[in-house]
Protein backbone atom coordinates (compact mmCIF):
# COMPACT_ATOMS: atom_id res chain seq x y z
CA UNK A 1 0.00 0.00 0.00
CA UNK A 2 1.31 3.70 -0.86
CA UNK A 3 1.27 6.27 1.79
CA UNK A 4 0.56 9.51 0.13
CA UNK A 5 1.04 12.74 2.02
CA UNK A 6 -1.94 14.90 3.40
CA UNK A 7 -2.70 17.52 0.46
CA UNK A 8 -2.19 20.28 3.09
CA UNK A 9 -0.98 19.80 6.48
CA UNK A 10 -0.30 22.20 8.82
CA UNK A 11 2.51 24.05 9.21
CA UNK A 12 5.77 23.47 10.20
CA UNK A 13 5.30 19.58 8.85
CA UNK A 14 7.60 17.34 8.41
CA UNK A 15 9.52 17.23 4.42
CA UNK A 16 10.36 13.25 4.49
CA UNK A 17 6.24 12.93 2.54
CA UNK A 18 6.71 15.57 0.19
CA UNK A 19 10.49 14.44 -1.43
CA UNK A 20 11.63 11.38 -3.00
CA UNK A 21 14.48 10.58 -1.35
CA UNK A 22 14.34 8.43 1.25
CA UNK A 23 16.64 5.94 3.95
CA UNK A 24 18.74 8.93 4.85
CA UNK A 25 19.08 10.86 1.53
CA UNK A 26 16.19 12.83 2.74
CA UNK A 27 18.06 15.64 4.14
CA UNK A 28 16.09 18.45 4.99
CA UNK A 29 13.78 18.50 8.38
CA UNK A 30 10.55 20.62 7.97
CA UNK A 31 8.57 22.52 5.80
CA UNK A 32 7.92 26.23 6.95
CA UNK A 33 6.18 27.68 4.70
CA UNK A 34 4.66 27.17 0.85
CA UNK A 35 3.10 29.19 -1.75
CA UNK A 36 2.35 28.84 -5.42
CA UNK A 37 6.17 29.70 -6.63
CA UNK A 38 8.25 29.15 -3.26
CA UNK A 39 9.10 27.37 -0.56
CA UNK A 40 10.60 27.47 2.51
CA UNK A 41 12.52 24.33 4.66
CA UNK A 42 14.69 24.03 8.14
CA UNK A 43 16.99 22.21 8.63
CA UNK A 44 19.22 21.13 11.89
CA UNK A 45 22.40 19.43 10.78
CA UNK A 46 23.56 16.77 12.96
CA UNK A 47 26.27 14.00 13.56
CA UNK A 48 23.90 11.58 12.39
CA UNK A 49 23.49 13.24 9.01
CA UNK A 50 24.50 11.29 5.80
CA UNK A 51 27.53 13.77 4.86
CA UNK A 52 28.63 14.48 8.64
CA UNK A 53 32.35 14.65 8.90
CA UNK A 54 34.32 15.26 12.86
CA UNK A 55 34.00 19.51 12.18
CA UNK A 56 30.29 19.79 10.74
CA UNK A 57 28.76 19.39 7.14
CA UNK A 58 30.76 20.68 4.32
CA UNK A 59 29.57 24.04 2.83
CA UNK A 60 28.85 22.06 -0.79
CA UNK A 61 26.26 20.18 0.49
CA UNK A 62 24.04 23.72 0.80
CA UNK A 63 23.16 22.80 -3.13
CA UNK A 64 21.69 19.73 -2.10
CA UNK A 65 19.77 21.31 0.17
CA UNK A 66 18.55 23.67 -2.21
CA UNK A 67 17.72 20.85 -5.34
CA UNK A 68 15.46 19.17 -1.94
CA UNK A 69 13.86 22.22 -1.36
CA UNK A 70 13.14 22.23 -4.98
CA UNK A 71 12.07 18.64 -4.79
CA UNK A 72 9.67 19.39 -2.04
CA UNK A 73 8.05 22.23 -3.71
CA UNK A 74 7.19 19.81 -6.74
CA UNK A 75 6.11 17.43 -4.28
CA UNK A 76 3.43 19.81 -2.33
CA UNK A 77 1.89 20.79 -5.26
CA UNK A 78 1.60 17.03 -6.52
CA UNK A 79 0.27 16.30 -3.30
CA UNK A 80 -2.27 18.93 -3.49
CA UNK A 81 -3.75 16.71 -6.96
CA UNK A 82 -3.39 13.74 -4.88
CA UNK A 83 -0.19 12.69 -6.70
CA UNK A 84 3.08 11.03 -5.07
CA UNK A 85 6.44 12.55 -4.78
CA UNK A 86 8.22 12.13 -8.21
CA UNK A 87 11.51 11.79 -8.57
CA UNK A 88 13.33 14.88 -10.52
CA UNK A 89 16.88 15.74 -11.94
CA UNK A 90 18.87 18.69 -11.02
CA UNK A 91 20.48 20.02 -14.17
CA UNK A 92 22.75 22.29 -13.60
CA UNK A 93 23.17 25.23 -11.37
CA UNK A 94 24.60 28.75 -11.84
CA UNK A 95 26.27 31.20 -9.22
CA UNK A 96 25.77 29.03 -6.65
CA UNK A 97 27.93 30.47 -3.94
CA UNK A 98 28.59 29.56 0.31
CA UNK A 99 30.17 31.88 2.58
CA UNK A 100 31.65 28.76 4.64
CA UNK A 101 33.39 25.88 4.28
CA UNK A 102 31.18 23.79 6.79
CA UNK A 103 27.91 24.13 8.80
CA UNK A 104 27.83 23.57 12.51
CA UNK A 105 25.86 20.89 14.04
CA UNK A 106 22.88 21.86 15.94
CA UNK A 107 22.30 25.44 14.14
CA UNK A 108 18.97 25.59 12.26
CA UNK A 109 19.63 27.20 8.84
CA UNK A 110 16.57 27.96 6.55
CA UNK A 111 16.48 27.02 3.36
CA UNK A 112 14.46 28.95 0.78
CA UNK A 113 13.65 28.40 -3.27
CA UNK A 114 11.63 30.65 -5.78
CA UNK A 115 10.49 29.42 -9.14
CA UNK A 116 11.10 32.04 -11.65
CA UNK A 117 9.97 29.79 -14.64
CA UNK A 118 8.88 26.41 -15.49
CA UNK A 119 7.67 25.06 -18.82
CA UNK A 120 5.72 22.20 -20.16
CA UNK A 121 8.13 20.35 -21.02
CA UNK A 122 9.13 19.81 -17.38
CA UNK A 123 11.89 22.40 -17.38
CA UNK A 124 12.18 24.58 -14.71
CA UNK A 125 14.54 27.26 -12.92
CA UNK A 126 14.38 28.03 -9.32
CA UNK A 127 16.72 30.72 -7.58
CA UNK A 128 17.69 29.27 -4.07
CA UNK A 129 19.18 30.61 -0.13
CA UNK A 130 20.07 29.55 2.79
CA UNK A 131 19.64 31.26 5.55
CA UNK A 132 21.54 30.84 9.23
CA UNK A 133 19.30 31.59 12.22
CA UNK A 134 20.39 35.10 12.26
CA UNK A 135 19.06 35.64 9.18
CA UNK A 136 22.85 36.51 6.97
CA UNK A 137 22.53 34.68 3.54
CA UNK A 138 25.17 31.68 4.18
CA UNK A 139 24.67 30.22 0.21
CA UNK A 140 23.05 30.82 -2.72
CA UNK A 141 22.09 30.04 -6.76
CA UNK A 142 20.35 28.93 -9.35
CA UNK A 143 19.38 25.51 -10.28
CA UNK A 144 17.60 24.21 -13.43
CA UNK A 145 15.50 20.97 -13.06
CA UNK A 146 13.69 18.94 -15.34
CA UNK A 147 10.94 16.49 -13.77
CA UNK A 148 9.69 14.08 -16.29
CA UNK A 149 5.95 13.55 -17.06
CA UNK A 150 4.84 10.89 -15.27
CA UNK A 151 3.06 9.71 -18.41
CA UNK A 152 6.68 9.90 -19.70
CA UNK A 153 8.97 6.37 -20.51
CA UNK A 154 12.01 8.61 -19.58
CA UNK A 155 12.24 6.98 -16.45
CA UNK A 156 10.89 3.26 -17.61
CA UNK A 157 13.04 0.41 -16.60
CA UNK A 158 12.08 -1.63 -19.65
CA UNK A 159 13.03 -0.30 -22.83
Amino acid sequence: MTVHPEPSPALPCAIAPFVPQTQGMCLLDRIVAVGDNDLSAEITPSTEDVFARDDGIPGWVALEWLAQAVAAWAGWHGAQRGEPPAPGFLIGTRRFTTTRDRFAFGETLRVTVSLEFRADNGLGHFHGELHGGDGIRLAHGSLTVFQPDSNDDALDDNR
